[in-house]
């Protein structure tokens, strides 16, 4: 197994560059790790370090808890013996987990912090807990300055990943060159119901690990776009990683929100993004 490249010191990336987070909501570490090796993800593994996925542990087993994980500065662990220093945290007395590369904010998440520094802050939904609908899916696309959703973002629609890096490009244009961008993707595509992503799938067979996988190739297809977009303005840190996994008939499991290994372990990568012109 290849050793993950240091982590950049995010005190200097924080005001520096751009910085975009994708979630590819229920992505699964075998499928990923699976399609890389195999070259079925081209325009990911361009980016992958070594052209691999780098293994990792969820810090929830379901969208909701592991989001408010993810922007309290818990992102995905390294499937290795620890501690594992944060790239962010919450200044708190007896921290294991933050070192001199990691940016320290005195606020309850990354994302307000960032607020702070002067960077403009967005979120693009996917999945129901981003739908505005109510109060619970309000919760964490108010932590953003803007966000975004629409049925067309969502778990229903084919493509919703499209309409996603549709609205991304839109939100940047209008973005004054000079301001700082953290923009924040949670991409709906994997999730069920995945069946439509793989040509001959019906919905009466349902959803699969194959259309699971079918989904996953139908983000890579169209990502470079959203990339292209994320660094047009300046160089820009990139984190593309699943929130969890889900289970296929696993085990007797279906679903999420559970204690499996196909959802605690997911596909995680760090890089940066060159300007594009």
């Amino acid at each position: 197994m290849e050793t993950p490249a240091p982590d950049p010191d995010m005190n200097e990336v924080i005001g520096r560059d751009d910085l975009l987070l994708v979630t590819l909501d229920t992505l699964r570490f075998d499928v990923a790790a699976e399609l890389a090796a195999a070259g079925r993800l081209p325009n990911l593994a361009r980016h992958l370090p070594g052209g691999r996925w780098e293994k990792r542990h969820a810090p929830g087993s379901f969208t909701y808890a592991s989001h408010q994980a993810i922007f309290a500065g818990f992102l995905p662990t390294p499937a290795t013996p620890g501690p594992h220093p944060r790239l962010f945290a919450a200044r708190f007395e007896g921290s294991e987990t933050t070192a001199g590369r990691t940016f320290v904010y005195d606020t309850p998440d990354f994302v307000s912090a960032l607020a702070g520094r002067g960077y403009h802050t967005v979120c693009i939904g996917g999945v129901g807990f981003f739908n505005k609908r109510g109060p619970m899916g309000s919760v964490l696309p108010g932590l953003f300055e803007e966000s975004h959703w629409d049925s067309d973002f969502s778990v229903a629609s084919p493509t919703s990943f499209e309409a996603q890096i549709a609205r991304a490009e839109e939100v940047i244009a209008a973005l004054p060159a000079e301001r700082r961008l953290f923009l924040f993707v949670n991409v709906s595509a994997l999730h069920q119901p995945n069946w439509f992503h793989l040509p001959g799938a019906t919905r009466a067979a349902g959803d699969s690990r194959e259309t699971h996988a079918a989904a996953l190739e139908y983000v890579d297809r169209h990502i470079d776009r959203l990339f292209a977009a994320a660094a047009g303005r300046r160089r820009c840190f990139a984190i593309v990683c699943s929130d969890h996994g889900t289970t296929y008939g696993d085990g007797g499991f279906t679903g999420h929100r559970l204690g499996h290994e196909a959802v605690w372990t997911v596909p995680y990568a760090q890089f940066f993004l060159e300007r594009s012109e």
